[in-house]
């Protein structure tokens, strides 16, 4: 998993629009980037709803938020619609970007062994440097936390 110092890679993912959204389109700014499991789950529903209702305050201090699953675009545009998202999301389809910074991994649940995202944030700087990572993060009060590290960057 990509870690503080490294670099993100640049790729060119897509939005729920079907438009492409490149990382490098951010740079200049901080970027919260933040992968969540399967839209439309309880967990990410309030992980990617704590992050839209806080999103004026992150931009306030000088931060772009933008979510990413694999799921596809059309699912995701579902999950805006229904959830009423405000925060930029993207998708992984093929998870090579996923898989590139390491969020794609062997899950285990109920004796199932599969691949799928491990729930993680990334504050990256203006640089496209990885500023503070959250990995394995637990929803409650994450999106907060991630505020006050932006707000402290």
């Amino acid at each position: 998993m990509i870690d503080v110092g490294d670099t993100l890679p640049d790729m060119d993912l897509t939005a729920p629009d079907g438009s492409i959204v490149t990382l490098s389109d951010y740079r200049g700014k901080k970027l919260v980037l933040f992968f969540y499991p399967k839209a439309s789950t309880p967990g990410c529903t309030t992980e990617s709803k704590d992050f839209s209702a806080l999103l004026p305050e992150f931009e306030k201090a000088g931060a772009a938020v933008l979510g990413m699953s694999a799921d596809s675009p059309k699912k995701q545009q579902n999950f805006i619609n229904k959830q009423e998202l405000t925060v930029d999301i993207a998708s992984d389809e093929s998870t090579e970007f996923l898989e590139k910074i390491g969020v794609w991994a062997e899950k285990k649940m109920y004796g199932k062994t599969y691949m799928g995202i491990i729930r993680s944030t990334f504050l990256i700087g203006p640089d496209g440097k990885v500023l503070q990572a959250w990995p394995k993060v637990k929803v409650k009060g994450h999106a907060e936390d991630v505020l006050a590290a932006v707000q402290a960057a």
